[in-house]
Formats: structure tokens, C-alpha cells, sequence
């Protein structure tokens, strides 16, 4: 593989793992691990493809030695019955689901007051009913007799996701799905978690697209904690560079992240290490949901003014002080 993974060599060997959005990205790097690690993968998105083309590169990295292997599954996970299809195909190849990584999603960037429903709705199906079916599949289909791990990639929006506000509200609810279904799939050794990591490229330079000539604010501010990718980098051209670099300064860990730390945390939470954690979600941020503003206000008088009294006066004396002469 590409990079070498920190866990013991055959650890998930014979293990069966399904990656939505596998072929791309983060989930790119999630499958890599898996497959270095013996788990046999069936990676999954609508792009037909360039899952195909990922697959047949992460195949080239599998050792011969090795009992791991790599499928592609075209899939929307918006449709329900697609959703049914792929486990169902993975059960027929496999006999086994040991587990399933939530990471297919999409979102586009835009004020919530240009928001249209059917954008609002394109964006919940994927990244929050998406989830949902792919969870209740695989649980119904082989989870409820046998258990297995389920990890959902969510996102830093803790402190809101101004610009988003659709993916924002979409993997908060998925955070809060995680939780539900800690619980109720508890008595069917089903461990369920998710991995947030800090806003990925295509976020932010999608972002700053759209809001730059619109907003007055410091664009470095929603730079901060990127995770970076030679085909980021390179997929936006003269632009990658800069907005890399101007990321850097905005993190507590000063440096930028990788896929391959996305991944290694996921590799935690599906492994034996982690038989005791179940409902977390864990940040991978180096702090960033702690560190800094990510939108910055315009000067404004637009509140309603603070009640009349010896505290407005002398918050007044404070802000503009008289002259005592």
C-alpha cells in the first residue's frame, strides 16, 4: 500500500468490510488500510468508473500472499433499494459483513437564504438517509445475528457550519444516529461510532467560490485544519497551493492532515482495541473544534439595543469614554 499502516499486519484478515465513497479521498485511504491489513473490501459510490479505476489501482498494492481483496459496487445510496442490492451482492460473494464505513456524502456551498428545498433535500438524502439506509441494511441483512462495527465519517460542526448549512444539520443528526443506534443494536454486539475530521479541500475551496465576492471576512479563517491530498492539491490548479499554504497558521497542530490520519482512526474504532467504545464520535482535528473563530461577523448595529439602566451607562463609559475636560 501507499502508506504503511500503524496496526499489526493481518489484523482484519478475512474480515469483510463495505466503504461507501471508497474510490475518492478519505475513503480512498480508509480502504487502502483495510485492504493492508487483510480485510477484504467492496468500495461503493455513483461513479461507476472511477470506483472501477480505484479498485483496479488498490488491487495492483494487495501482496499475493495476502487473503484481501477489492470490489466495486456501483451505488446511491439515496435509493434504498440500491442500498439493498449491495449488501445483498456482498452477502452473496462474501458471506459475511463485518463492516460497514459510512463515508459516501456530497454537498455544495451556499447561503441557507439561497438555499432551494430540493438542494436542502439532495443533501439530507445523501449524507444523513444515506447513512441510515446503508446502517439498517446491513444490520437487518447480518448484523443482528452475527455483530460487526459501523463507523460514520462526519464532520467539525460543532460550532455550526456557516456556508453549509445542510451538510451542518445532516451530520449533526448522523452523530446523534450514532448514539440511538449504540443503543438499541447494543444486545446484537453491534459497536457503532463515527470519526469526525477536520473540513476537507473541497469544502473550503468550494466555499470560498462562492462566498468571497459575497462576504466581507478573513477567508484564512475557514482554512483552518484542512486535510490535504496531492489530488486536491493538483484537482485545483493554481489555486491548491495558495489555499494549502494559507491553512497552516489556523490549526493548533500547525501542520495539515492527511487521509492516511482519517483512516487510521477509523482502522481503530472497527478493531479489537476498541470492543469497549461504542456511540463516540471521535475528532480528528488536533483540536481545531477548540481553536479559532470560523466565520467572522461584519461590523453591525442591526441587535437591538441593551436595556436602559447603570450597567448600559457604564458599559457606554467603557466602549466610548467622555472627555473630562
Amino acid at each position: 500500500m501507499a502508506a504503511s499502516s500503524v496496526f499489526r499486519p493481518g489484523l482484519f484478515n478475512h474480515k469483510v468490510a463495505i466503504v461507501t465513497g471508497g474510490g475518492t479521498g478519505i475513503g480512498k485511504a480508509i480502504s487502502a488500510e483495510l485492504l493492508e491489513l487483510g480485510c477484504s473490501v467492496v468500495i461503493s459510490s455513483r461513479k461507476a468508473d472511477r470506483l472501477e479505476a480505484a479498485a483496479r489501482e488498490m488491487r495492483q498494492k494487495i501482496p499475493p500472499s495476502s487473503p484481501a481483496s477489492v470490489t466495486a459496487v456501483p451505488c446511491n445510496i439515496r435509493s434504498e433499494e440500491e442500498v439493498k442490492a449491495l449488501v445483498s451482492s456482498v452477502l452473496k460473494r462474501y458471506g459475511r459483513i463485518d463492516f460497514l464505513v459510512n463515508n459516501g456524502g456530497g454537498q455544495f456551498s451556499s447561503p441557507a437564504e439561497d438555499m432551494s428545498s430540493k438542494g436542502w433535500k439532495a443533501v439530507v438524502d445523501t449524507n444523513l438517509t444515506g447513512t441510515f439506509h446503508c446502517c439498517k441494511e446491513v444490520y437487518t441483512a447480518w448484523m443482528k445475528e452475527h455483530g460487526g462495527a459501523i463507523v460514520s465519517i462526519i464532520a467539525n460542526m460543532w460550532n455550526g457550519f456557516p456556508g453549509m448549512a445542510h451538510t451542518g444539520a445532516a451530520r449533526a443528526a448522523v452523530d446523534n444516529l450514532t448514539k440511538s443506534l449504540a443503543i438499541e443494536w447494543a444486545a446484537s454486539g453491534v459497536r457503532i461510532n463515527a470519526v469526525a475530521p477536520v473540513r476537507t479541500a473541497q469544502h473550503i475551496i468550494s466555499f470560498v467560490s462562492v462566498f468571497q465576492d459575497a462576504h466581507d471576512f478573513h477567508l484564512s479563517v475557514w482554512l483552518q485544519g484542512t486535510i490535504f491530498s496531492k489530488t486536491a492539491m493538483e484537482n485545483y490548479k493554481e489555486y491548491g497551493p495558495h489555499l494549502f499554504k494559507m491553512s497552516v497558521p489556523f490549526t493548533p497542530a500547525k501542520r495539515l492532515a492527511v487521509p492516511e490520519e482519517v483512516s487510521s482512526a477509523v482502522c481503530f474504532l472497527l478493531s479489537p482495541a476498541a470492543s469497549y467504545i461504542s456511540g463516540a464520535t471521535l475528532k480528528v482535528d488536533a483540536g481545531q473544534s477548540l481553536y479559532k473563530s470560523m466565520w467572522e461577523i461584519q461590523n453591525h448595529s442591526a441587535w437591538p439595543e441593551a436595556p436602559e439602566g447603570e450597567n448600559l451607562d457604564a458599559l457606554n463609559e467603557l466602549v466610548d469614554p467622555k472627555s473630562k475636560l
